[in-house]
């Protein structure tokens, strides 16, 4: 059976041929343009959003300098009290931040407190003079001119040791190895014990030989000990700063002795390790920086040509308060840990406390408080409504927990 279908057509001619396929062409030619502008306009399109979301982020970020720098680059005077915690602590309690918390001690016992006042744990003790030193993760109050020392963590007291002699000095280690000068009556010893009260090691000095053991120090795994001596020597003070190595690298040394330097009329008073490879030492005229985890060599001597008022540092930095002499006044200076100087700023006022806490300087006496930061830019200066016996930042824009006879306070920083 025969059907017509009427899409088709018959071509007869080679014209035919010739107009069809140039109609097909054309049609072909057609669709690609379409198709090519339409890519052109997507394009375009993801440009112009590339270019909006560019904007938005710039925007952003300077929006976000701005603030910053609007918060940070002004002096405030004045603080807000946004939560007070009462404190039952008595009116001759101190006060130490340890441990993102407070430590809270006087003659008969200590507290170890968290941010919002909460006590976690205590311990009854009787020290007549109690003296607290705090690392990052261990501590130890001991009794200063007494034989008890109390040592402890963010978790509770890890042990206590009872001395034969009076303490002049102590320092502890990050596993709670504790290191005392004990004062004798010939001369001096430096005694290290374990959290036990096991004798670790018994150094003796003599003011002929060694020295007087002005200061010790420890290395945060207990293995390399510092002593800071001072001597005379043709009528005039000499300083030695000695390093002892309790490991294999000291075994054998004489009194495993590894590193010793002498400052001549210098009067080196206190030394410190910042961590585990760098220690300094400070004197009436210079600060002295040592580098080495097993042998600490002397890496940088900077000579100080002011009177130094408080010496405090970090893991990171060293401060000094030097007095101004004619103009009156301080200047706040900070080095890092290669000795180069990153902050001198002059100011006013007389503190009694300073210290380094969240990469700022936080100096107070009485209600009066001034902070800097790194930078040199003063973040405050004002009063505070009473006494400040602790102040330390946390968590929060301009917000810090200032302890007082209110008890413990969260504030922050207003104009």
């Amino acid at each position: 059976m025969n059907r017509k279908n009427k899409d088709l057509r018959v071509v007869r001619d080679s014209e035919d041929v010739d107009k069809l396929v140039r109609r097909i062409m054309d049609n072909t030619e057609d669709e690609e343009t379409q198709m090519a502008q339409l890519e052109e306009q997507v394009k375009a399109h993801k440009k112009k959003i590339r270019i909006r979301i560019l904007i938005v982020f710039i925007l952003i970020v300077a929006a976000s300098v701005g603030i910053y720098l609007f918060i940070h680059l002004q002096t405030y005077t004045n603080v807000r009290v946004a939560n007070t915690y009462p404190e039952a602590g008595s009116t001759d309690s101190n006060y130490k931040e340890f441990s993102e918390g407070v430590l809270r001690y006087s003659r008969d016992g200590m507290a170890y407190l968290s941010q919002q006042g909460e006590e976690k744990w205590n311990q009854a003790y009787q020290i007549k003079t109690p003296t607290v030193v705090a690392g990052d993760d261990c501590a130890i109050i001991f009794d200063k001119g007494g034989n008890d020392v109390v040592i402890f963590q963010k978790d509770g007291v890890k042990g206590e040791i009872h001395t034969t002699l009076p303490i002049e000095k102590a320092t502890v280690s990050s596993q709670g190895i504790v290191c005392a000068v004990l004062k004798d009556s010939s001369s001096p010893k430096i005694v290290c014990y374990d959290t036990a009260g096991n004798i670790l090691v018994e150094h003796k000095t003599s003011l002929t030989g060694t020295g007087y053991p002005m200061d010790v120090a420890i290395s945060p795994d207990a293995e390399v000990m510092q002593v800071a001596y001072l001597y005379t020597q043709d009528g005039s003070v000499t300083s030695r700063v000695v390093y002892y190595n309790f490991g294999s690298e000291g075994e054998q040394e004489t009194d495993h002795q590894v590193t010793q330097e002498e400052y001549k009329g210098t009067l080196m008073a206190e030394g410190f390790f910042m961590n585990q490879k760098i220690s300094a030492v400070v004197g009436d005229n210079m600060l002295t920086i040592y580098q080495g985890e097993s042998v600490p060599k002397e890496t940088s001597q900077i000579k100080i040509d002011k009177e130094i008022k408080s010496v405090f540092h970090d893991n990171k930095y060293i401060g000094l308060v030097l007095k101004n002499e004619g103009k009156g006044g301080y200047e706040l200076r900070l080095y890092n840990t290669s000795g180069k100087q990153t902050l001198s700023k002059d100011f006013t006022g007389d503190y009694g406390n300073v210290k380094l806490s969240g990469g700022q300087v936080i100096m107070y006496d009485g209600n009066n408080c001034s902070i800097f930061l790194k930078s040199g830019i003063q973040k405050f200066e004002g009063e505070i409504e009473t006494n400040i016996r602790e102040i330390f930042p946390t968590m929060g824009v301009n917000k810090y927990i200032v302890i007082n006879a209110n008890g413990m306070e969260n504030v922050r920083l207003v104009k």
